[in-house]
């Protein structure tokens, strides 16, 4: 059997970062780099352009930009839950994106 890919939203980048985002809610460029095991220059070509087309908006946090769903978009709530089942063929994703730490590691504790 074989098993197509969806790229609804123009390729496969931009359509496993918005599985990505939607998955962790919030994030940052090399943070969905190292989730997706995509180059950063990728990852923030995909992030542009979303933003362009007004999927995603994002803000600074100090240095960091930081995206997440636009919540003005017309569409969110169906655009939410295509990507969640879109995300049920992205197994390895799904399982990156639950791993992932979220906060930072106590001062002196060991590796």
């Amino acid at each position: 059997m074989v098993m197509l890919r969806s790229n609804p939203f123009g390729g496969t980048a931009r359509t496993r970062v918005l599985v990505a985002l939607r998955l962790l809610e919030e994030s940052y460029a090399r943070e969905l780099s190292r989730v997706l095991g995509s180059s950063l220059s990728g990852v923030q070509t995909a992030l542009r352009g979303l933003e362009r087309d007004g999927l995603i908006a994002g803000r600074s946090i100090g240095r960091t930009r930081v995206f997440r769903f636009d919540p003005r978009y017309f569409a969110l709530a169906e655009l939410r839950a295509y990507l969640m089942r879109l995300s049920a063929n992205e197994p390895s994703l799904v399982k990156a994106a639950q791993n992932l730490r979220r906060r930072p590691r106590r001062t002196g504790k060991p590796m």
